[in-house]
C-alpha cells in the first residue's frame, strides 16, 4: 500500500468529522515538532459536536495519532468527541 502525502498548507480550513459521521470543527492550524505533525488545532464550528460537548469551546487540539484519515475532510477516533462518564453525569444533574 503507498503512503498518500498531502501538503499540511493544504489542511486548513478542512472540515473534521469523528469516524462516527459527527463534525467536529474545521482544521486551524497543523502543530509540528522535530520535522512531525504532532496535533492538530481544531477550531468549533457553531453547530460542531466541539460545540456541544464544551460549551463556550473555541476549539481543541488532537493528538495526531487519533487521526484515521486525512483527503477532503479531516476523520479522527469518535474517542476525542466522547464525553467522558463524569461529564455525561453532570449534564443529566443539569
Amino acid at each position: 500500500m503507498a503512503l498518500k502525502l498531502k501538503n499540511v498548507s493544504k489542511t486548513y480550513g478542512l472540515k473534521v468529522y469523528t469516524d462516527s459521521g459527527s463534525y467536529f470543527g474545521d482544521v486551524d492550524e497543523a502543530i509540528v515538532q522535530d520535522n512531525r505533525v504532532v496535533g492538530w488545532r481544531v477550531k468549533a464550528g457553531q453547530s460542531s459536536n466541539l460545540s456541544k460537548i464544551i460549551k463556550g469551546a473555541r476549539g481543541a487540539i488532537i493528538q495526531h495519532n487519533l487521526v484515521r484519515a486525512i483527503d477532503d475532510v479531516m476523520i479522527i477516533s469518535n474517542i476525542v468527541a466522547s464525553p467522558s462518564e463524569e461529564e455525561q453525569q453532570e449534564s443529566q444533574q443539569i
